[in-house]
Parts: C-alpha cells; sequence; structure tokens
C-alpha cells in the first residue's frame, strides 16, 4: 500500500500541515500578503488563497484538519445490512440474471443505503470487507471444446504473432523501400 493504515497521511505528516496551516492563520491576522506567505511557507499561492477565506468565514478553527478526506462512506453496521441485500441476489434486487457485478452493486447501494459511490470506491469497499470477484462454478454447457482446441491451434498462433515482416524495411512512410 502506498500509505500507512490503507490510506491517507501519517500522525507526523498529518500534524505537520496542520502546523503550516496554523502558521498561516497568525501571519493572516499580522495582515502579511498572500505572496509572501505562500513564499515563507513553501506552499502554493491558491492553497494560501483558499486558507484565507477559510480563516475569514471560521477563524483559527477552520484551518484545523478535519480528519481523512476518504474516510469510509459506508458505515459497518449498513456493510452488514448491504451484505444482507447481496445475499438476496441479484434477482431480488430487479436484475434478470445472477450475477453481481460491481455496477450493479453499486445501485443497490445507492438504493438501498442512499450512498452515492464510484464503481472504483465499490471495488475498494467490498475488497476491504472480504469479496471477491465471481468465477463460474462449471463451464456453460454450450461451449465446444473441439472449436476451441482448432481456434488455439490455428487462428492464435497468427493472432499473436508479431505484424512485422521480417527483413529490411524503412522508417519513411513515403518510401518503404528505400535504403
Amino acid at each position: 500500500m502506498r500509505y500507512p493504515e490503507g490510506g491517507g497521511l501519517t500522525a507526523e505528516r498529518w500534524a505537520f500541515r496542520e502546523g503550516i496551516r496554523l502558521q498561516a492563520g497568525e501571519r493572516f491576522a499580522a495582515g502579511e500578503k498572500t505572496a509572501v506567505i505562500a513564499k515563507g511557507l513553501r506552499v502554493s499561492v491558491r492553497s494560501v488563497e483558499r486558507w484565507r477565506r477559510a480563516w475569514r468565514e471560521g477563524g483559527m478553527e477552520a484551518l484545523h484538519s478535519t480528519g481523512p478526506a476518504n474516510s469510509p462512506t459506508v458505515t459497518d453496521a449498513q456493510f452488514s445490512m448491504l451484505e444482507e441485500e447481496l445475499g438476496k441476489g441479484p434477482s431480488a434486487h430487479g436484475f434478470e440474471d445472477e450475477r453481481w457485478t460491481l455496477v450493479r452493486v453499486q445501485t443497490a447501494i445507492r438504493r438501498r443505503l442512499r450512498v452515492s459511490l464510484s464503481v472504483a470506491t465499490v471495488w475498494r469497499l467490498l475488497k476491504r470487507h472480504g469479496w471477491s470477484w465471481q468465477a463460474p462454478a462449471r463451464r456453460a454447457p454450450e461451449r465446444d471444446e473441439h472449436a476451441v482446441e482448432l481456434w488455439k491451434k490455428e487462428v492464435w498462433p497468427r493472432v499473436k504473432a508479431s505484424r512485422w515482416r521480417p527483413g529490411h524495411g524503412s522508417s519513411s512512410r513515403t518510401r518503404p523501400d528505400s535504403p
């Protein structure tokens, strides 16, 4: 994983960033200009402008951290309710076959929990709770093993082969056989 505990910043880095915002707040109170603060704290002018706006609206308290931005939007209680819903199967939710796809799970979450999540977030949520992708338990009865073997022997080698012809060539599109 990129960060400890599955995401976000370490406690030290979190405290460091909050300290910079609070230093900026003290400098706002002293009447310093945005560009001077940005240069002094080695941050972007845009960040200082955003902090100044928050400071104007809520004072120093507004510069304190509100916690990680990627906190789970689905609580454990909600997820246990979602597991019950998923256990009923896709047909109970109005889908025509018995396959749970990420989009279908996303739809179930939106309908039952009234929470809108991206497909990627749905995948991370399911993975975090031990769910995995579905694999068919058996092969389809319509599968023609002879046709599959024939395709592997005859068609696949042609598809797999490089499209570049052996021999001399040229990088020129207008003069392909030039020396």
